[in-house]
């Protein structure tokens, strides 16, 4: 007995987040029966973080104990040979018997990515938020320099444990012009529930007229007045559409992958 550690890619259209649900379409329940016709019969495979419904992955880890007298080269071809069309194995190797994908991280690293245009694209759509009216992508750049360092993230998202509180530290935080697409890039420690298209909604906002960076600024210092005052930070979330989990970065000796 083995615990291996895979990286997993999906589009996270058609499923339900990454998180089993009884009578829904998930990423764990997909690859947990994967395993089970290869003999896995333990009670969870273990994730480094939760994706909620349409959100992809190029980078998701996934952990998992399985009696396999193959290469983990063979455990790739047989685990994708059975798995969906929209979810993947890209990597897998044997690690350490306590590795947790989540516990053990550093960091992640999410993208978003969105462009403008007055007239729908369903294809772009599928991975993309379609923003209109046009923003002004000048004031992007500026304004991802306002997440990075230990902030308190009240205000633009909750935290997915009550103990585990709403300060967190922002790595990498920028925005880049891809033709007619903009793609933003954050890393961090950890991050509160939905807080990367939060980010990016305010962000998208800004950039469109409706919020000053001031505002943004403000609310990073001082979280409970920003909650208590609800007209002056505009409500709502990015697609998830738009979100992919891109890279979990773990200590040296973890980085197997």
């Amino acid at each position: 007995m083995a615990r291996y550690q895979a990286i997993l890619a999906y589009d996270g259209t058609g499923f339900a987040g990454s998180q089993r649900q009884a009578n829904k379409r998930t990423v764990q329940g997909e690859f947990e029966a994967a395993l089970r016709r290869l003999g896995w019969n333990g009670r969870s495979i273990l994730l480094a973080g939760r994706t909620d419904t349409g959100v992809h992955a190029s980078g998701q880890v996934a952990a998992f104990d399985l009696e396999w007298r193959h290469s983990p080269q063979a455990l790739v071809k047989a685990l994708n040979a059975m798995l969906p069309e929209d979810l993947v194995v890209r990597d897998l190797s044997v690690t350490r018997d306590d590795f947790h994908p989540r516990f053990d991280a550093l960091s992640r690293t999410y993208r978003y990515r969105l462009f403008c245009d007055e007239v729908r694209d369903p294809l772009r759509e599928r991975y993309a938020w379609r923003v209109w009216p046009r923003l002004d992508g000048k004031i992007l750049p500026e304004l991802a320099l306002l997440w990075i360092g230990k902030h308190d993230f009240a205000a633009f998202g909750s935290p997915t444990r009550p103990a585990s509180g709403t300060v967190r530290t922002v790595l990498e935080a920028f925005w880049q012009e891809e033709g007619q697409t903009w793609v933003f890039e954050v890393q961090a420690n950890a991050f509160l529930y939905r807080m990367v298209r939060r980010l990016v909604y305010v962000q998208v906002a800004a950039a469109q007229g409706r919020l000053s960076a001031e505002v943004i600024a403000q609310a990073l210092q001082e979280p409970a007045s920003a909650l208590s005052r609800t007209e002056t930070l505009p409500a709502g979330l990015a697609p998830a559409c738009g979100l992919t989990l891109v890279r979990v970065t773990y200590p040296v000796e973890d980085c197997n992958l």
